[in-house]
């Protein structure tokens, strides 16, 4: 038998804990619990919406409290067949769940000949065995991520395991070997010896498992046997650090066992273990109470200091306690905002677990796991993502009357239109229910307070001259190698007279500006951009030309061997009016080596925009959200941006671009989200206008990526712009946007006043568009079937000396 020793406590620990924690009355306990609590999750109380599965309930033990595991005879069939285990899981794909969980009876083909015999009838030999393939086969078909409760596994069996789940889990139950002896409840129960159990969850932790387990109350053990067990916990935890979460679960005497006749613990005896579990485990552990167990009395449990009500299923019943329902999601909500605090739904690995996922999952699974989180690792609170016209955003949370905190602290700093810190900034991207209501109504009456009611955008064109690119960024799914046609489209390079003839285009169509921006195609030089340039202006004397990114801008300098400053000069000289302050995607370079690593570092794009405006070429600024960062690089970008403005004052607005994942690289390969949350993509517009107040006062919402309710959520949220009607839009098409390439006038005027807001035509440079502009604007004629030319290098001679000065 495995020994123990290494991980249970000394005596004397044990009984220096029990002295404190049996001294003290309740409900202090339950106080100091309740804050370490707060202080390790703040306010988060959190579920897994679960499907629970369960494969066999056959098991080689025979618990003395246990109904689930159950005769041969009891039983319709000894194994669910795969077809009946898909049906359940998608039964809980359908009603919002995250999680498949997965449990069984342990080994039954060592106890029972039908069992082995149902097993080779599925191609099996072992449970284990056939637990994989139907793991397996519901995270392939459904999506769900699986959570297995196994039994005891071989240090084999949990590697075989850890490549269909992201979590495992056993309870250790108790470490009292009294309850193993003749009359106990874990007599005649091979596996449910102490240093078999330890010796698992140390297997568990050796091999990188995100692991649940807990400990059994009111079986016959004594408070001094319970502090042990946590203790033991706490000590596997501390060196392998895998155990993301501890349930204290309470006996419930069942009919039919042989401890039927046994009291259950008195609900003070669960409110004692919890807040004893905080103390012990420490404030970061997760502690849960299945609340079903509860007797409805949450308030309670949640004073004494959980952070977590475990799983909960709308589609099957607690198989384990049959006689006590599941808890509706909806009364649950209720108490945990009752209490002050918000209730989250979680995935069955925990955000700080997927965080670091490369250490904690295989990556058979991880892509699943990743693709079902939110920014802060917990379940995507809704089906909505940015491009799919399909696809709804969810509308801004009500406000609920609450007592002042953090938040209105926060808010009233930005107001005053001081430098709000990180964790601040955090604090603000963080918000839950009703909070994000108060943000954004925060946001949207100081927008009322600067620009009134009036929302603005510009009539222009879109013109992305080459999709042909050198550079690998893992988001993009518009740049093209030389001669890929992977994704959407082929590549292409336009020639100059059909750039030349898009611009006149646009402004007979009522354009004041185009945009161009292209791929940084290995072959263009400096000469190449002011060649664009050039037939552009000539085709379009009066049109405002902003173009090229700072990353293109680096590009065209390095090829003349100049400092960036110098050629945007040159490009001022010939007629750019301002840059599109795009390739920023997020200003952290941490990120930026996994997102675009041959791209520009943080420093680099910085100082090319303020380069830009110290020489009277204005830029946007934008961030690309919803990926693979995190809120904390939300805030040190915003902070980027603030603090650029405040040395130069060039940035004529802020650009929140949500990532679209649909044909992204980055998300085919299993590495991003499926863009931003709605929550999130509110919160984006709203916390950037209050974190750039007043130093920049317009922001925009992009119609492409958002669709007509989209904006109409974030014009209520901050937003006052609706940037361009594009005419052509390339970039968000590629990655996969449905919601068109044009958005003519007479569109947004209509979706403006849907809002109740003026509608205003503007020039990039944000001043009122001229009469004649918007009168050409509407009932303007179709645009003209777009040309592509073939790949080829455009022939640009090098510049000569006398052209650089």
């Amino acid at each position: 038998m495995p020994d123990a020793d290494p991980y249970l406590p000394v005596a004397a620990e044990v009984s220096e804990w029990l002295s404190v924690l049996d001294g003290a009355p309740l409900q202090a306990l339950m106080d100091q619990a309740c804050a370490l609590r707060r202080q390790g999750h703040g306010d988060v109380i959190s579920f897994s919406p679960k499907v629970f599965i369960p494969v066999t309930r056959l098991c080689r033990d025979a618990c003395g409290y246990c109904t689930f595991a159950k005769s041969p005879r009891a039983v319709a069939s000894p194994f669910l067949a795969p077809d009946q285990i898909l049906d359940i899981a998608r039964q809980g794909a359908e009603a919002g769940c995250t999680e498949a969980l997965f449990t069984l009876g342990d080994r039954p083909e060592r106890r029972y000949r039908v069992a082995r015999a149902a097993l080779a009838a599925l191609g099996h030999e072992t449970t284990i065995g056939y637990l994989g393939e139907v793991a397996r086969l519901v995270q392939r078909e459904t999506g769900l991520l699986v959570h297995l409760n196994a039994g005891i596994l071989s240090t084999d069996e949990i590697a075989q395991m850890r490549r269909v789940s992201v979590s495992q889990g056993l309870m250790l139950e108790s470490t009292s070997k009294r309850l193993c002896q003749k009359g106990g409840p874990h007599y005649g129960c091979a596996s449910k010896f102490p240093a078999v159990r330890i010796a698992m969850i140390e297997a568990a932790g050796q091999q990188a498992v995100p692991f649940t387990t807990g400990i059994l109350i009111g079986i016959g053990e004594t408070r001094r046997e319970r502090i042990e067990a946590l203790l033991t916990i706490k000590n596997m935890q501390e060196r392998f650090g895998h155990i993301q979460e501890v349930i204290i679960q309470n006996f419930l005497a069942k009919p039919g066992t042989t401890m039927c006749g046994a009291d259950e613990p008195a609900f003070e005896e669960l409110l004692w273990t919890v807040a004893a579990a905080r103390h012990v485990l420490g404030a970061r552990m997760h502690i849960q109470a299945p609340p079903n167990l509860s007797f409805a009395r949450f308030a309670e449990i949640l004073a004494a200091g959980i952070d977590d009500w475990g799983g909960i299923s709308p589609v099957t019943p607690d198989f384990v306690n049959p006689e006590a329902p599941w808890p509706q999601v909806a009364a649950l909500r209720v108490a945990t905002e009752s209490f002050g605090c918000h209730l989250v739904a979680r995935l069955p690995i925990y955000p700080e677990y997927l965080r670091d996922g490369k250490r904690w999952v295989d990556n058979s699974v991880l892509p699943a796991a990743i693709r079902a989180s939110d920014t802060d690792g917990w379940a995507r609170s809704d089906s909505w993502s940015p491009g799919l016209a399909n696809s709804v955003m969810l509308g801004l949370p009500a406000i609920v009357e609450r007592r002042a905190g953090d938040i209105d602290r926060i808010i009233g700093r930005a107001l005053d239109g001081l430098r709000l810190d990180v964790a601040s900034i955090e604090r603000l991207f963080r918000a839950r229910d009703g909070e994000v209501g108060e943000i954004a109504g925060a946001a949207d009456a100081l927008r009322q307070k600067i620009s009134g009611d009036t929302v603005r955008y510009v009539v222009n064109r879109n013109i992305n001259y080459t999709n042909i690119c050198e550079y690998q960024c893992a988001f993009c799914a518009f740049s093209k190698g030389k001669t890929s046609a992977a994704l959407r489209g082929k590549p292409y390079n336009l020639a100059l007279d059909e750039v030349g003839r898009r611009a006149a285009e646009a402004w007979a169509r009522g354009a004041t500006e185009v945009c161009m921006q292209g791929g940084i195609h290995p072959d263009f030089n400096a000469t190449t951009y002011l060649a664009l340039l050039r037939v552009v202006k000539q085709s379009a004397p009066g049109i405002h030309v902003h173009a090229f990114s700072p990353l293109e801008i680096m590009h065209g300098a390095a090829s003349l061997d100049l400092a960036p400053v110098h050629f945007l000069e040159m490009l001022r000289d010939a007629g750019l009016g301002s840059l599109p302050g795009t390739a920023a995607e997020i200003l952290d370079d941490t990120v930026r080596a996994l997102l675009c690593p041959d791209k520009l570092r943080t420093h680099e794009w910085l100082a090319i925009v303020e380069d830009a405006h110290r020489v009277g070429l204005p830029t946007t600024a934008t961030i690309m959200f919803g990926h693979m960062e995190t809120p904390g690089d939300w805030a040190r970008h915003l902070l980027h941006i603030r603090d650029s403005q405040e040395r130069t004052g060039g940035f004529t607005e802020f650009v929140p671009l949500p990532f679209v994942h649909i044909e992204a690289p980055l998300y085919y390969r299993g590495q991003a989200r499926k863009g931003p949350t709605s929550r999130e993509t509110i919160l984006m517009h709203a916390v950037s206008r209050l974190v750039l107040h007043p130093l920049l006062t317009n922001i925009q919402t992009s119609w492409v990526k958002l669709g007509a309710a989209g904006v109409g959520n974030c014009l209520a949220a901050g937003a006052n712009d609706l940037g361009g009607t594009l005419m052509n839009e390339s970039i968000s098409r590629a990655a996969g946007a449905e919601h068109g390439q044009e958005m003519p006038p007479e569109a947004m005027d209509r979706l403006i006043a849907s809002l109740g807001r003026a509608p205003e035509q503007r020039t990039t440079l944000y001043r009122r568009a001229p009469l004649e502009r918007e009168v050409a604007s509407y009932n303007a004629a179709p645009l003209a079937p777009l040309s592509f030319a073939p790949p080829q290098v455009r022939p640009t001679a090098p510049l000569r000396n006398a052209q650089l000065t």
